[in-house]
């Protein structure tokens, strides 16, 4: 069986579901999840300079982050287990900002999230996973930051229930100390 690259473009702009090329046979299978040339083709210019990988443990919350300088536009993957992953539109003058979208990343669907340039990230774990970035910026830990999972101004739905609770969450201390929406707006006036 083999599919090809599968781009939806979200309606937060310049955001894409994608569904990775994938073949398989009687040996197994093969992801390719870029591909430079079949990316610009399809008008998403992403050229890769970091990548790296998450492990995490059902529960955990890594949400909801990003860059204040030097922008990290990133191709997000879960390459095992299951995902809640939330992107947030961030971007001060769109008619979008502040809206989230959240969508179920497993090791078997394969599919991925193209996480543009302002934009916040993160997800909930539902199953153990590993996660993959690949970046278009590197990562830069003086402009690293966030807005707190549960914001109300944003007000992400999610599914702790699939984790057995809210009780069950684990959170960073780093993260329990991320800005609120507000607070951001008036960094970014």
């Amino acid at each position: 069986m083999v599919q090809k690259f599968e781009f939806e473009e979200l309606d937060l702009k310049g955001a894409y579901h994608i569904k990775p090329f994938f073949a398989t046979d009687e040996r197994g299978g093969l992801i390719k999840d870029y591909n430079a040339d079949t990316f610009k083709a399809n008008g998403i210019d992403h050229e890769l300079k970091e990548v790296f990988y998450t492990i995490s443990k059902r529960g955990v919350i890594r949400a909801t982050h990003f860059q204040l300088v030097k922008q990290q536009p990133k191709l997000v993957r879960c390459i095992s287990g299951h995902v809640y992953d939330v992107i947030v539109d961030l971007r001060p003058n769109s008619p979008t900002f502040g809206q989230w979208r959240g969508f179920h990343l497993t090791g078997e669907n394969t599919e991925m999230l193209l996480v543009p340039a302002y934009f916040g990230h993160g997800y909930l774990v539902i199953e153990d996973s590993v996660v993959s970035y690949k970046c278009a910026e590197v990562f830069y830990g003086e402009g690293d930051s966030g807005i707190i999972y549960n914001d109300p101004d944003i007000g992400i739905e999610w599914p702790f229930e699939l984790i057995g609770g809210i009780e069950n969450l684990i959170i960073s201390e780093k993260d329990k100390k991320l800005m609120s929406l507000k607070e951001y707006i008036e960094l970014v006036k």
